[in-house]
């Protein structure tokens, strides 16, 4: 099995533990939002509270290893920042507030088939077309791109009549947020873009974060950084945008709540373990489990948020998802297929070398 020995499970196990993360943070922030949570309020406060919870253990734990911050550095956090903590959240936030909970968990789906259409041109991808996997590649990305187009331009009918109107229909959302009543053609639509966007943005921080792992090696301080940054750049759109400062103010305890669960465990902790997990199996790797924050999502909104299920999000979901495990499948066997690393052919006859001696 060599480098992708089942014996390894760390990052499978950390990934795995995003999963159930991201899909409770999900359902906490639908709830926020349905409360009149606004979008930017939302992400600023998320950030400066991870920054809060990283800074003093990137100080003690890496104050003697971490590099210098050149020129260089900085500019690969910013555009950090804003590709994976500021805009990319966002676009996902507006899609979350003109759909549903399930449903933009669905499309994020797409973000594994982006990531290898992005590595394609850095040479962190090949397709050659006359390999199996090659073919395999091309035909998983085509069938996810189908699911997606299906899950933003049709619904259908509902699988599940819910006990009780959608939390979506509460009132009181922003002017900012738009109304929350309905899900209208056009609102549907703006809502699929902007989660494809979203998923666009998110799969280009993956290839730019597996670069600056190699760059700047401290992870705490360099996620640390990001969300500083981060916190700048949306707290200056929100004081740009946000005219009445009441809006700054968290009015009950579910909001409390998601600004410290979004902020410690979704942004600290799990911007953390994925960008460790980026640096142990790549991008195409870590991307490959965000299909399991649908899966864990739904069950959770449907009770939660009485949600309903439609028969486009389940055909667009399926699609998706096969799209995303043609993609895997290829990249295990070109990975089986490859000839062993120098490093490993090093290793190999260090140990050969061992051997001998003893």
């Amino acid at each position: 099995m060599g480098r992708y020995a089942l014996g390894d499970c760390k990052p499978t196990a950390t990934m795995l533990a995003v999963v159930v993360v991201f899909a409770v943070l999900n359902t906490l922030t639908k709830m926020a939002f349905n409360q009149g949570m606004h979008t930017t309020v939302l992400i600023t406060l998320r950030q400066l509270t991870a920054f809060i919870f990283l800074a003093p253990i990137a100080y003690f734990r890496e104050r003697k290893t971490r590099p210098k911050l050149t020129v260089e550095i900085f500019v690969y956090l910013f555009f950090s920042a804003v590709l994976g903590a500021s805009l990319t959240q966002w676009l996902f936030f507006v899609g979350l507030q003109y759909t549903t909970a399930t449903f933009a968990c669905a499309f994020i789906n797409m973000t594994p088939m982006f990531t290898f259409l992005v590595a394609l041109p850095f040479g962190m991808e090949k397709l050659v077309l006359k390999t199996g996997a090659g073919i395999a590649k091309v035909i998983g990305t085509t069938v996810g791109f189908t699911g997606a187009m299906l899950l933003a331009l049709y619904q259908g009918p509902s699988l599940i009549k819910s006990p009780s109107p959608p939390m979506e229909s509460v009132a009181g959302a922003s002017p900012q947020q738009g109304p929350t009543v309905g899900h209208g053609a056009h609102r549907w639509v703006i809502g699929s873009l902007a989660l494809l966007a979203g998923s666009a943005c998110w799969s280009f921080w993956f290839i730019l974060q597996s670069r600056l792992g190699k760059k700047y090696p401290a992870l705490y301080s360099g996620t640390a950084f990001v969300f500083l940054l981060s916190f700048l750049q949306m707290a200056a759109v929100g004081l740009a945008t946000e005219k009445d400062f009441s809006v700054w103010i968290l009015r009950s305890k579910l909001q409390i709540i998601t600004v410290l669960f979004m902020g410690i465990m979704g942004s600290g902790t799990g911007f953390l373990a994925m960008s460790w997990c980026i640096e142990q199996r790549g991008p195409v790797f870590t991307t490959a489990f965000t299909p399991l924050i649908q899966v864990t999502a739904a069950g959770v909104n449907i009770v939660a948020l009485h949600e309903q299920l439609h028969v486009g999000s389940v055909l667009g979901s399926a699609l998706v998802v096969a799209g995303l495990y043609f993609v895997l499948w290829a990249k295990t066997k070109e990975a089986s297929d490859a000839p062993p690393s120098n490093t490993e052919l090093e290793e190999k006859s260090k140990q050969a070398t061992q051997t001998e001696v003893v």
